[in-house]
């Protein structure tokens, strides 16, 4: 995960890598081949995601005779996406916006975890049959763990959103003993499904409060490069809520500095940006698929090679 309060450049928070060739460790002259195994990234908008970077760079690094694409499935689709994968025998699918409350009744089964969220963001293949995880929590903390060694422990929260990854971050915020969680969203009945997530210490909140906070989450789409009209400059906050002492964490990773983070930043807060959720996420999604442990530092470095991504 990238943390924007230090005044290096967001490249330079990464480790720095060269150019990867898909057939680099290749055993054939040409690849992919009718054997390689197929795994894919679903959502609308997804010609931005970073996921294929890091998932291809994490099957070269291990020898494995495996793709990851990416699959512009449009809103309404997500169920025949995952009937789809069921035929083509794709190995494993992430899921992302708009279908991780989608494709959930499509599934032959799912973990504990997805089914308290009814949201899934990772399909793992088992035989014939299709398994759905939520790895989104787990991700966050371990990302944020491993960003600024925060814990969540005793600390009050907002999270803007009530969608699933908001689902998930409340979650795993509540399970990790935060002492008070409050949920900035739109829809109030979403939200209120959010608040009952977090049991005793959830709340619904107004963007006001976020001058108490100590850790701020966007779980939104605002700020997010990609999305018609292109790049969505609003903010959730008002500048002079945001100062020294908290943690401010931006889900969106395209750009990997939103506007939110470079407010944050200004203000003296410690701003930490999305990739660092999105590299844990595919880590914990490799496992699921191949059974091994991902590479993450090879993951890291195809992020370098891609460059920083500020617009």
């Amino acid at each position: 995960m990238i943390n924007e309060n230090a005044d290096s450049s967001d490249q330079a928070q990464i480790t720095n890598g060269g150019p990867l060739s898909l057939r680099e460790n290749s055993t054939s002259a040409v690849w992919p081949r009718a054997s390689t195994q197929v795994a894919a990234v679903i959502g609308d908008p997804v010609r931005h995601s970073l996921s294929p970077v890091l998932l291809n760079a994490a099957f070269m690094q291990r020898g494995m005779d495996w793709v990851y694409i990416a699959f512009e499935v449009p809103k309404g689709a997500g169920s025949a996406a995952v009937e789809a994968a069921r035929t083509l025998g794709i190995r494993g699918m992430s899921v992302t916006m708009p279908h991780k409350e989608a494709v959930f009744d499509s599934l032959d089964g799912v973990s504990e975890t997805a089914g308290v969220l009814r949201a899934v963001n990772t399909i793992v293949a088992r035989g014939s049959k299709l398994f759905g995880e939520n790895t989104d929590g787990e991700g966050f903390v371990n990302a944020l763990r491993e960003a600024v060694d925060w814990d969540p422990a005793g600390r009050d929260c907002i999270v803007f959103g009530a969608g699933g990854a908001a689902r998930a971050v409340v979650l795993a915020l509540a399970s990790r003993g935060a002492a008070s969680i409050g949920i900035v969203g739109r829809n109030s009945v979403r939200s209120a499904a959010a608040v009952s997530l977090a049991g005793a210490v959830g709340r619904i909140a107004v963007a006001e409060e976020v001058a108490a906070a100590q850790l701020i989450v966007n779980a939104t789409p605002v700020g997010m490069s990609g999305l018609a009209g292109g790049h969505d400059a609003r903010l959730l906050v008002r500048p002079e809520d945001l100062g020294s002492g908290q943690v401010v964490v931006d889900l969106v990773y395209q750009p990997r500095i939103t506007r939110l983070l470079e407010t944050a930043h200004s203000r003296g807060a410690t701003a930490v940006g999305g990739v660092g959720m999105l590299v844990h996420q595919a880590a914990i999604a490799f496992k699921l698929w191949t059974g091994e442990e991902a590479p993450l530092q090879a993951m890291w470095d195809a992020l370098s090679s891609e460059g920083p991504k500020g617009s």
